[in-house]
């Protein structure tokens, strides 16, 4: 996927939408290293459920080390034969991998114009794919920032239905320390981004 050559103007609050999503991003894709732990040890938080959890994980962050995080997401999503958890859509929507819902969000991708990049393997509803490909359809990142209706049915249809589950699940996960920050974080913003979109109206 390719960034644009000039940065889309978006209201700050969208921007801000579309980082977090991104950043949730980055930490389930892979394991953070140096510059992504001192990123996270960086950040600061409030007294809301959602600041707390961001302020948890900036302690965790600046007190791990990219090997002990290493170890940490290898057992939660690797594992010997497989993690602790399963990030994908399909094995929270139907208890199998690689069912329906992977073709219906593979079908909308399509018509989005949202392309796998040629060095992911990852069936792309893995959590990590979900949230790029939300906060790139926030920010513009497949071409312009897709309207607030888009973004509502992209999120009902493929992250609503089960990604506060997963996020619930790796907060509490046997193997999660730095972890489980991330997965109270995703789980408050997942049920802002909720209520939020149901205000939005139809």
């Amino acid at each position: 996927m390719t960034e644009p050559a000039t940065e889309i103007q978006i209201p700050e609050e969208d921007r801000l939408r579309g980082d977090l999503y991104g950043f949730l991003s980055a930490l389930l894709a892979g394991p953070p290293d140096k510059v992504m732990l001192e990123r996270s040890a960086a950040l600061t938080g409030d007294n809301t459920p959602l600041g707390t959890a961001i302020g948890a994980l900036s302690k965790l962050a600046a007190a791990t080390s990219p090997r002990a995080a290493e170890r940490e997401f290898n057992a939660l999503f690797i594992g010997l034969g497989r993690g602790e958890l399963l990030p994908y859509a399909s094995y929270y929507m139907t208890g199998f991998l690689n069912e329906k819902p992977l073709a219906v969000l593979r079908g909308d991708m399509a018509a989005l114009g949202i392309q796998r990049a040629p060095n992911v393997f990852e069936p792309e509803d893995n959590i990590a794919s979900l949230m790029e490909m939300m906060g790139g359809l926030i920010t513009g990142r497949f071409g312009t920032p897709a309207a607030l209706e888009t973004q509502k049915d992209f999120f009902n249809r493929h992250i609503a239905p089960w990604a506060s589950h997963f996020f619930t699940d790796l907060d509490g996960a046997k193997g999660s320390v730095f972890y489980a920050p991330v997965g109270a974080i995703g789980r408050h913003f997942m049920e802002i981004e909720r209520e939020a979109f149901r205000m939005s109206g139809s």
